[in-house]
């Protein structure tokens, strides 16, 4: 017997009616720990819901979870990386000059994948992230004379949205209450041409929200899709999924709820339907703002 089978049979019999209420309580306890890091408990209605059970804290509005970003993040990719990076050198090659990075922490996605291709003269980069990531963004765009990085804060997203080609989020739009693809989409009288999601936690089930252990002390409640239903939503908005991939490196074990574990997060890239920005009406046109 394999390790991974051991540790799934192990799990199983942990998950059972025997073991569950026991079980729940350790990992209570652990994930509120410092040990607790990158786990996640609890299904919920709603972000509200999460939020009243969680204690009080910044979630990601913390100046002390910027450090991976700025010291490891900037500087190399990963292999969950390689298919955006593929699909955005075609959308530049294609024309495309402004991108709007959701959640693109310190502005990792611009620095690292410029040592790989040729990004555009006229780029504009525009970073939407929590305030206190968002200033040391800033410092460092000043500091390294990053004129095509810009930044704003995630209050601001549905302003952000206006006069983009490309949407890129990588890990972060599950964290934002109200920010699924679709429902930003409408809010646009003239769209991306390319949509761009990587690190998503999709899978077969319904949709619910779940809380999970950030570090340093925080806490951040986050949705987890159905897969067929988000795309679906895209999709019927004048898009067609181009591609996706399975990110191994990401993966999401909920304690006591085996039928909403997730053994791999996804990516997918959609394009849309005659490759130039949609109208609210689904009426091909120049690239215009949100209402």
């Amino acid at each position: 017997m394999t390790y991974a089978s051991a540790s799934q049979v192990a799990r199983q019999i942990l998950e059972g009616p025997l073991t569950r209420p026991a079980l729940l309580r350790w990992r209570r306890r652990l994930f509120f720990s410092e040990a607790g890091f990158a786990c996640y408990f609890g299904v919920f209605k709603d972000f509200d819901e999460a939020r009243d059970w969680l204690p009080p804290n910044p979630e990601f509005d913390h100046a002390a979870l910027a450090a991976e970003y700025v010291n490891v993040r900037t500087k190399k990719v990963f292999a969950y990386d390689y298919p955006v990076m593929w699909w955005l050198e075609r959308a530049f090659r294609d024309g495309a000059t402004r991108v709007l990075d959701i959640g693109g922490s310190v502005g990792v996605h611009f620095y690292a994948y410029q040592r790989y291709f040729e990004m555009p003269q006229a780029l504009s980069w525009h970073v939407v992230e929590v305030p206190a990531i968002a200033a040391i963004g800033r410092e460092m765009a000043r500091q390294a004379q990053a004129s095509a990085l810009s930044f704003t804060h995630t209050d601001a997203l549905e302003q952000a949205l206006a006069g983009n080609d490309i949407w890129l989020s990588a890990g972060a739009l599950h964290y934002l209450d109200h920010a699924r693809p679709a429902d930003l989409l409408k809010q646009c009288e003239r769209r991306p041409r390319h949509i761009l999601l990587n690190k998503l936690p999709l899978y077969d089930g319904e949709d619910y929200v779940t809380a999970q252990n950030i570090g340093a002390g925080c806490f951040a409640p986050m949705h987890v899709y159905n897969r067929q239903r988000l795309i679906d939503e895209v999709e019927a908005l004048g898009y067609a999924l181009r591609d996706e991939w399975q990110v191994p490196e990401r993966s999401l074990y909920l304690p006591g709820f085996p039928e909403r574990c997730i053994p791999a997060h996804s990516g997918l890239y959609f394009g849309a339907l005659g490759g130039a920005s949609q109208g609210v009406d689904g009426a091909l046109g120049d690239r215009g703002a949100c209402t």
